[in-house]
């Protein structure tokens, strides 16, 4: 079956570099806490907020051993007033008999503030 998994994080600022590491960070801190092989994922949706426009996300995954042949996907989120600036949203796709609710949803820097209920 498949299992969506949700993460987001932030960066300081607009820069390839924060946002490379800053998703990378967040990738693997994603499989590691649900066990997850690349070759498990369906396939991978990277959103952020209009106001990230120096770098493709999706690039920075691709480039982590093993998920070259991982799909991956970037789009821009809704322009909100008022929504959480600088944020990298993330939804994998991945095959896995884990139960919905044990499922390891990871909200790291500001964004922990888009799913409280959610940290542990």
């Amino acid at each position: 079956m498949i299992r969506g998994v949700r993460g987001a994080t932030t960066v300081e600022e607009d820069q390839p570099e924060l946002i490379y590491n800053e998703i990378t960070r967040l990738v693997l801190q994603i499989v590691e806490e649900n066990k997850i092989q690349p070759e498990d994922i369906a396939s991978v949706v990277i959103s952020t907020t209009p106001d990230i426009t120096s770098a493709f996300p999706a690039k920075a995954v691709r480039s982590i051993e093993g998920w070259q042949y991982v799909p991956t996907m970037c789009t821009h989120e809704m322009n909100v007033p008022g929504a959480l600036p600088l944020c990298i949203r993330v939804l994998m796709h991945v095959n896995t008999q884990v139960h919905q609710k044990d499922i390891q949803h990871i909200y790291l820097n500001n964004a922990v503030s888009l799913r409280p209920d959610l940290i542990k």
